[in-house]
């Protein structure tokens, strides 16, 4: 008897990519005039990444970006996304321009077009200007438009060739990580100045919306939120009522305000109570949101925490190593909620990936079996979600390289890519010839 197949086909125009960010792997930390970054404050500062590690060299992308450019060319991709340093562009955060550092975005969109590969620049993710954090950063009101003239500067420079702008990555980051809690830079722990954080971003993300629209009325601009499903740990009235007030901080915090204008009712119970005029700048139109996926989280009523009475709690379940628990289908959930609670938006999955340990190697390739499973479960579930009336239009995976993973430092391995951080030597790994069959084949095929 032979094997039944199951195969999965995209639409015809659906995109295929990769992403990464600045701080991650381009290095050059302090090269041709760029200006310090909080992240390279906060790595340089001991105790706060693991191992002691910074992303001074990184994968030394700022120099070999061709090198990588020819990698996503033979993998296939369509798209991708990256991010650019606000410091390396403008030292001071304000100010006068580094011509050094829009020559390197210059050559580097230059070079994704030559291969064919369309550049999808995000503005922001999480390298903000070092002295622009000294005059109080994302808790200064003044930040709104310090963001939207840094915004108008890269689209004067870029609009001509890059048409898909990303506004921000992942902001619950930069507010609950870096200034909530503190395992992000700048490393802050005040509920206060991350409320504000908060909201400063969600302005500065309207005003740059209205900026690029300003500049260039053909560019598409989006922006990318991490979504987690939320789920009670038990059916207990407790445990559900926190996990909603769980997802209202997770999910709903930084996508409510964009389509409803309004914030989810956790936002006035603690103090945030902004007027009209800021929603109304908030609540701009998107021409995509896009969507980063990893994990769900299990929640369980917990007293203790002042904020949402909730705490997240592991269930025995397969992990990644960074364990995060896998679970595909809650890629599906998010896609449907969105569809059914947010209009319908069009979407990318902008991230979606996996470290594991990648220590086999066989016939000169990584043997990374566990992320090619994983991001054949996630595709299937996206694949689900558009046949389910889901205006989903690409999938970009985190990440073409292995990379320096934030206060994990060099621990953890995302990449379709293998990174030697010693020799920077670039090993495609079994995923990366996977992935190019995906791509090749529009498609994912199940045995």
């Amino acid at each position: 008897m032979s094997e039944t197949v199951s195969r999965f086909i995209f639409p015809r125009e659906f995109v295929w990519g990769v992403a990464t960010s600045a701080y991650q792997i381009e290095g050059a930390w302090n090269a041709d005039g760029k200006g310090e970054s909080i992240w390279d404050r906060f790595s340089h500062t001991p105790g706060n990444i693991m191992n002691g590690d910074t992303g001074d060299i990184a994968c030394d992308h700022y120099h070999r970006y061709a090198e990588d450019v020819a990698l996503m060319k033979e993998l296939g991709v369509q798209a991708y996304r990256f991010s650019i340093s606000w410091p390396r562009v403008l030292p001071n955060g304000k100010g006068d321009a580094n011509r050094a550092g829009f020559k390197f975005y210059r050559c580097l969109v230059d070079e994704l077009l030559e291969s064919g590969i369309e550049p999808w620049v995000c503005l922001h993710h999480w390298d903000l200007p070092q002295t622009l954090q000294d005059a109080g950063g994302w808790v200064n009101p003044n930040i709104v438009n310090y963001f939207a003239d840094y915004a108008r500067l890269v689209a004067n420079e870029l609009g001509d060739r890059v048409k898909r702008w990303v506004i921000f990555n992942e902001p619950r980051c930069i507010a609950w990580l870096g200034h909530l809690t503190g395992i992000h830079a700048p490393g802050m722990k005040n509920l206060k100045s991350a409320l504000k954080v908060s909201h400063h971003l969600e302005l500065a993300q309207g005003k740059a919306i209205q900026t690029l629209r300003e500049v260039n009325q053909g560019l598409q601009i989006g922006t990318v939120v991490d979504l987690n499903v939320v789920h009670p740990i038990s059916d207990d009235e407790k445990d559900r009522e926190a996990a909603s007030k769980l997802d209202e901080l997770w999910n709903r915090w930084f996508i409510d305000p964009i389509f409803k204008g309004e914030y989810p009712p956790l936002a006035e119970k603690v103090g945030l109570k902004p007027d009209q005029d800021d929603m109304d700048l908030i609540k701009q139109p998107l021409d995509f949101l896009g969507v980063n996926y990893y994990t769900r989280l299990l929640a369980t009523n917990d007293p203790s925490n002042p904020l949402t009475r909730a705490k997240v709690v592991q269930k025995k379940t397969p992990t990644t190593e960074k364990g995060w628990e896998i679970y595909s289908n809650g890629l599906y959930e998010i896609l449907m909620r969105l569809r059914t609670d947010y209009g319908n938006p069009t979407l990318y999955v902008t991230e979606n990936g996996a470290a594991f340990e990648d220590n086999i190697i066989k016939d000169g390739k990584v043997q990374d079996d566990d992320r090619m499973a994983f991001l054949r479960d996630h595709i299937a579930q996206a694949y689900r979600a558009i046949k389910e009336g889901v205006r989903l239009n690409g999938y970009f995976v985190w990440t073409i390289i292995d990379n320096f993973e934030w206060a994990e430092g060099y621990s953890q391995r995302f990449g379709l890519v293998q990174t030697n951080y010693q020799s920077l030597k670039r090993t495609p790994k079994k995923s990366f010839y996977w992935y190019k069959q995906v791509i090749a084949n529009n498609g994912v095929s199940f045995p």
